[in-house]
């Protein structure tokens, strides 16, 4: 019996309810459609589900990563070792209470989107277009068109490695440009709850049709990518950097920065994560031999 088929079966007996995929390709789940094989991958529907895989992957030994929509992920193109827990289209729900949602990790953020637009409740019109998971947009405080998710999230459950939750509220989140306090504690998010402000249900719509076209207009969304490839240096902009550098449309293997906005690298079809992070380091040499300014990727790079 192989190492890997162990863990397999040790995850299968402590948690016979959930679902667990020995190989599964992350390809398969990251919008870069980019990925080898994670050994065991599972996709927990409760949070009873998630404490027991948290209880058995401490009890062999293994530290599992956290995966959403994959949507800002560049996964390796040997896969991962040890455990992914996924939890896009498992850990899901929503609730509404006044001008409060609860919504759990795994929901989409576009989902928290429209059902707050069904409720006549206006904050979320800008996460609309915003491809991730609401675990992954509040993890990063994820934003657009002037909006993020530190303006209308409030509180926010989690579980920490050992299986216990809490809640942080306020300033307990930390949330700063593309960051909050999630990158260093040692927890997983379980919900969100976002406080929202009663507006016209067709205003709203009118806001996210609006912003929906700009991004149509603007980003490279016919092609596999993880959204803005950098983020917003202290001066200027990336995607004008990158531009003025002469750099739209260079490519490594099948990696490419989008010819139609350069602040995206794209995967022009069967593109590898070596390839994706060779753009990335010649981007940035080439900004910063000609700026100054050296560019942080806002890719998560596994």
């Amino acid at each position: 019996m192989t190492q890997d088929t162990a863990l397999f079966d040790a995850l299968r007996a402590a948690c016979p309810t959930v679902r667990v995929l020995p190989g599964e390709t992350l390809a398969r789940h990251t919008s870069f459609r980019i990925g080898g094989p994670a050994h065991c991958f599972a996709q927990p529907k409760t949070a009873e589900e998630l404490a027991a895989l948290l209880h058995a992957c401490r009890t062999l030994g293994v530290q599992p990563r956290i995966l959403g929509a994959g949507t800002n992920v560049l996964a390796p193109d040997a896969g991962t070792n040890g455990v992914v827990l996924c939890t896009k289209d498992a850990l899901t729900g929503l609730l509404h209470e006044q001008n409060t949602i609860r919504a759990m990790a795994g929901q989409t953020l576009a989902q928290v989107a429209v059902y707050a637009r069904d409720l006549g409740l206006s904050g979320l019109e800008f996460a609309h277009g915003i491809p991730g998971t609401v675990g992954g947009g509040v993890y990063m405080n994820a934003g657009a068109y002037g909006g993020e998710i530190a303006q209308v999230c409030r509180r926010v459950g989690v579980m920490t490695m050992d299986g216990e939750t809490r809640e942080l509220c306020g300033e307990e989140l930390r949330f700063g440009y593309r960051t909050s306090v999630f990158e260093t504690l040692d927890a997983i998010i379980l919900w969100a709850e976002f406080t929202l402000t009663p507006a016209d249900p067709d205003a709203i719509r009118a806001r996210m049709q609006e912003l929906i076209q700009k991004r149509r207009a603007s980003q490279p969304l016919d092609l596999p990518s993880a959204g803005s490839a950098f983020k917003r240096p202290q001066t200027g902009y990336a995607a004008q950097m990158i531009d003025e550098a002469g750099l739209r449309g260079y490519r490594r293997g099948s990696a490419c920065v989008s010819e139609k906005h350069a602040g995206f690298i794209v995967n022009l079809g069967g593109a590898t994560a070596q390839d994706v992070q060779a753009v990335i380091q010649d981007v940035q040499q080439t900004v910063l031999d000609r700026t100054g300014v050296r560019l942080e990727p806002e890719i998560r790079i596994w």
